[in-house]
């Protein structure tokens, strides 16, 4: 049985002007692995062609030979690390995305999800388009080339203000390249220096491996043009809306060195662990966390509360999705294969479990029995964010409504579930004053099902798998 957790949505990594750029570029994307780890590839330019190179697999194994890199010449390089949102789990779907049309070579590498994908593909369907993905990022490079402006950077613009949803794009032509972040600023992006090389990425993690300086974050709505003399162009080219960035990048997704939306990734997490223990106080003899995601919250409600915080769960990080579970009858080893108690910590104790988040229910109640079975006497679960009942529509592999387990039961309903003593959330408020940002309008439809950029007629809030054939599916 598959151990449900949201799935990261994508990273991706850019680099201008630099003599080593795709071995860089290789660093940068083993640097954002954590955003995806179904496939991954990198296009370089050497100023008079593209070259790629991108495979099924993670970074180490896909770039793991020196070989390829010789493959990869130039100054410039962008890169991208999957899971796939929109769009299956195929060969054909791994990016960048890498074209020819009327005006050269460009490639594009997204980060994001587009809600209008369905109609926009439609429409370029019916004036002869012919689609090689079933990615709607491939949707930009249609509409970019169907475009009647004359420069790139309009024809991008033109493009751009077409489609309405999540986004951070780095695109790469033989002569630039160009960063873009949607209006909401949905998703991290951020602007480094590397000596004379201009470098952009997801998180500031891929900064700190290569050792290039943060220079500020990619602001919502910005277009960045990065050109050979070595100037950067910052534009403003859409009509300003209130930003609104996920708050579940300080939950889960995000690193926990990273730096995003102008806070540190761990310290906010120990600040959800610290709220949590104020509003969900429980009388205890230790706290431990689901490892990884769970280990600062953990960190910061025993510090709040006053109780010794152990690591009474050992994850094996040699598991990766990937997998096999080779017969029936030993399925129900699912967890135990990723997660193993340490008995000797837990006996006779009254436990307090920390998690980032409860989904569909299956995994937390897994977890729940395995530590009452290594002898604990209470499990208490605690949840460092608030009932996740939405999906998100936004560029994060979340289920449909239906299988969220708080769209349709009560905090206590779940609590009988999962077999736990008790159980308690974090707060939305809490949540927000967590991040000490309380200033900023913060997506939190998968708590709210408020969701900042709405869907058009005539589907109501489509699932992923955008061009997979499938009808809109009531949520």
């Amino acid at each position: 049985m598959k151990i449900y957790r949201p799935e990261e949505e994508c990273g991706v990594f850019g680099i201008y002007g630099h003599p080593e750029a795709a071995n860089l570029t290789y660093l940068g994307l083993y640097a954002l692995q954590h955003r995806g780890q179904e496939s991954c590839g990198i296009v370089s330019s050497d100023g008079s062609g593209l070259h790629a190179h991108k495979r099924m697999g993670l970074v180490a194994d896909v770039f793991g030979n020196q070989q390829v890199f010789e493959k990869l010449p130039g100054t410039s390089s962008i890169g991208h690390v999957r899971y796939s949102t929109a769009g299956a789990s195929v060969e054909k779907n791994v990016q960048p995305i890498m074209v020819d049309y009327s005006r050269g070579s460009i490639a594009v590498a997204h980060n994001g999800n587009l809600v209008n994908a369905h109609l926009l593909k439609a429409e370029l369907e019916a004036y002869g388009s012919i689609f090689q993905t079933t990615m709607d990022t491939e949707i930009i490079i249609h509409l970019l080339a169907v475009s009647h402006t004359h420069s790139l950077v309009d024809r991008i613009i033109d493009a751009l203000k077409r489609v309405k949803g999540a986004y951070c794009l780095l695109f790469l032509t033989e002569t630039r390249m160009i960063a873009v972040r949607d209006p909401n600023g949905f998703r991290p992006l951020c602007l480094g220096k590397l000596g004379d090389s201009w470098v952009v990425a997801s998180e500031s993690c891929a900064l700190d491996l290569i050792e290039a300086e943060f220079v500020r974050e990619v602001e919502p709505g910005e277009m960045l043009i990065f050109t050979k003399d070595g100037q950067m162009q910052s534009l403003f080219p859409f009509k300003p809306v209130e930003p609104t960035p996920c708050i579940f990048e300080f939950v889960y997704f995000a690193r926990p060195d990273s730096n995003i939306f102008g806070k540190n990734v761990y310290q906010v997490r120990k600040e959800l662990g610290r709220q949590l223990a104020r509003e969900h106080a429980i009388d205890a003899d230790i706290v431990i966390p689901v490892p990884d995601s769970g280990v600062p919250a953990a960190m910061g409600y025993a510090e709040q509360a006053g109780i010794p915080f152990e690591l009474g769960l050992i994850r094996n990080h040699y598991v990766g999705r990937t997998f096999i579970e080779p017969a029936q009858a030993i399925r129900h080893f699912g967890v135990k294969i990723k997660l193993n108690p340490v008995r000797e910590l837990l006996k006779d104790k009254r436990v307090v479990v920390i998690d980032d988040s409860i989904v569909r229910g299956t995994t937390s109640r897994k977890i729940v029995k395995m530590v009452r079975n290594a002898g604990a006497k209470e499990v208490h679960m605690r949840i460092s964010s608030p009932p996740t009942s939405y999906p998100c529509f936004y560029g994060i592999d979340t289920p449909n409504r239906k299988e969220l387990i708080s769209s349709s039961h009560t905090i206590e309903e779940i609590r009988r579930y999962i077999t736990a003593d008790s159980l308690g959330y974090l707060s939305e408020e809490g949540l927000i004053n967590a991040t000490g940002l309380g200033h900023r309008d913060f997506c939190t439809a998968c708590f709210t099902g408020d969701y900042p950029i709405g869907f058009p007629a005539p589907s109501q809030k489509p699932q992923m798998g955008l061009f997979e054939g499938e009808e809109y599916k009531e949520q």
